[in-house]
């Protein structure tokens, strides 16, 4: 009998939304969010009908309004082990490594995410995964209690586990196990408000880092924040304030520009919840947030070298004469080039690369054009569209930990990235994201030249 599994993409696409609605419940400002980017969104594309066009052309539109990325810090290797397991069961994949310690916050990271063009476009629902590095607690005894408290929970429930392994076995999960392995995963993500610790061992983990208290203090790693992407995060900022929404001061990321680059995120500041400690001891604790992102062309190495570096320069200049930030990274983005042509010729930015109408119809003539993908280009035979990040930014996610764990908490780590350990922990080899994109480039000019050189050739 041949077994008819549900695809990975529907089940990934029944968990964000059953992640959405949950976290919705939860954090009621979520559903305002998810508002803001409606409205802001549809006057977008109202606005901009070549920017429907081209997103329409490349088949995102239709994923624009499902788009999420939730985030989620674990404690042990065998938690990070088991999520991969479970992320794998829904067609996600590590892909990227971050170390977010250089940035003050003592977690390493991957996200976990379709990587092929039709998955990404059925639904391109990412975790931004991190995972707590114990050996950046400085005091001994409070390490090993930290380690003491992590080794007695389990995060999964025992059919959730029971699911995977199935899955892992025999290739796939039918309807209803699909069904159940939605809810039962879902337990892992819920919040939960009752303590694992006693209000003083919180209190000790909580002057140690604010992050660490709360990935060591709880049941298991309740999703922090749900993202859905904006086409315009400058009016999205604008009107969660309108509202009267608690939003960050500064939106994370490169400044505004003619064409997006990469990530720009804002989020409002984590909301204080109530929590029970041991002893029916009331507490409070801050951690889930809001956040919006806004994506855009994912740079090539020597693209994102050139972002370093002008970032760098704005976070590093002390603000002169009383110029703001957002003033000095206007200003030293100004070096980077802002139309889709300069990004292409300059080699900065990743594209896919289409035929045109026109060139559809010398295609059907049988006409073999002269010249490479840029003389087609500049024909109007190929059209070059920039390729969507589908990653983070490491400075940028810590930008976000920080000012929503309090603010004015800083740590300084010696720079210490640890992607061995890291990777020995996830039982797997995370994917390179710089090879993703430039193997999406390359495919899309093979085509290309199949398409136009192909015809004649027979």
């Amino acid at each position: 009998m041949t077994h008819r599994f549900t695809d990975p993409n529907a089940i990934r696409t029944r968990f964000s939304e059953a992640m959405s609605a949950m976290y919705r419940a939860e954090v009621p400002l979520y559903g305002d969010l998810l508002s803001i980017v409606a409205e802001v969104n549809a006057q977008v594309l109202a606005d901009r009908p070549d920017l429907a066009a081209e997103m329409a052309s490349a088949d995102e539109l239709d994923r624009l309004d499902v788009e999420r990325h939730g985030a989620i810090r674990l404690g042990t290797a065998a938690e990070l082990n088991m999520m991969r397991r479970a992320f794998a069961v829904m067609g996600m994949v590590p892909v990227g490594y971050y170390d977010l310690s250089v940035a003050g916050v003592p977690v390493h990271s991957t996200a976990f995410r379709p990587i092929c063009d039709a998955a990404l476009n059925a639904n391109p629902f990412r975790v931004f995964t991190s995972l707590l590095r114990l050996e950046l607690i400085e005091d001994e005894g409070l390490r090993a209690e930290a380690d003491a408290i992590l080794s007695t929970r389990q995060i999964f429930t025992d059919e959730a586990i029971h699911l995977i392994e199935r899955d892992e076995a025999q290739g796939g999960l039918d309807v209803d196990d699909a069904e159940r392995f939605v809810g039962e995963l879902l337990e892992t993500f819920r919040w939960h408000g009752d303590a694992r610790v006693d209000a003083a061992t919180y209190e000790r983990l909580h002057g140690a880092h604010r992050l660490i208290a709360d990935v060591v203090s709880f049941r298991g790693p309740h999703i922090n924040h749900l993202t859905p992407r904006t086409l315009d995060i400058d009016a999205a900022q604008d009107a969660m304030q309108a509202r009267g929404i608690d939003a960050k001061a500064v939106i994370e990321g490169p400044p505004p520009r003619a064409v997006p680059i990469l990530l720009r995120q804002t989020s409002f500041k984590a909301i204080e919840e109530a929590v029970t400690f041991p002893g029916d001891q009331p507490g409070h604790h801050t951690a889930r947030f809001g956040e919006i992102e806004q994506r855009g062309a994912a740079l090539t190495p020597k693209g994102r070298a050139l972002y370093d570096r002008l970032l760098a320069t704005a976070r590093g200049e002390q603000g002169a004469q009383g110029s703001s930030y957002a003033d000095r990274l206007a200003t030293a983005f100004a070096a980077f080039p802002d139309t889709v042509e300069a990004l292409r010729e300059q080699g900065l930015a990743w594209f896919r690369y289409e035929l045109t109408d026109v060139g559809q119809r010398l295609v059907a003539t049988g006409a073999r054009p002269a010249g490479d993908i840029d003389a087609w280009v500049h024909a109007g035979y190929v059209r070059a569209l920039p390729i969507v990040y589908e990653d983070f930014l490491p400075v940028s996610a810590a930008g976000i930990f920080q000012s929503n764990l309090g603010g004015t908490e800083q740590r300084s780590y010696a720079a210490s990235a640890a992607q061995a350990a890291f990777e020995a922990a996830l039982g797997d080899k995370v994917q390179d994201e710089l090879a993703l994109y430039a193997a999406t480039e390359t495919q899309s000019m093979k085509a290309v030249r199949e398409a136009l050189r192909g015809v004649a050739a027979a």
